[in-house]
């Protein structure tokens, strides 16, 4: 494991590697998400979360 953070661009059903790295963190909590464990983010925002339970606590944020 390089501990590098990585830097992505996010797409609908993809992500980019723009900078190489092992990880990124979550925009929510500020955990750290293995690429290979990143499910949940956010085209718009271009933000990462660790689980549904951040991205829908940033949803809710947004539509308050």
């Amino acid at each position: 494991m390089s501990k590098k953070k990585a830097k992505l661009i996010f797409k609908h059903n993809s992500f980019e590697i723009i900078e190489e790295g092992d990880h990124v963190i979550c925009a929510v909590s500020g955990k750290v998400i293995l690429l290979q464990n990143l499910n949940y983010w956010n085209v718009e925002l271009q933000e990462a979360y660790y689980s549904p339970i951040e991205a829908n606590e940033r949803y809710k944020l947004l539509n308050k």
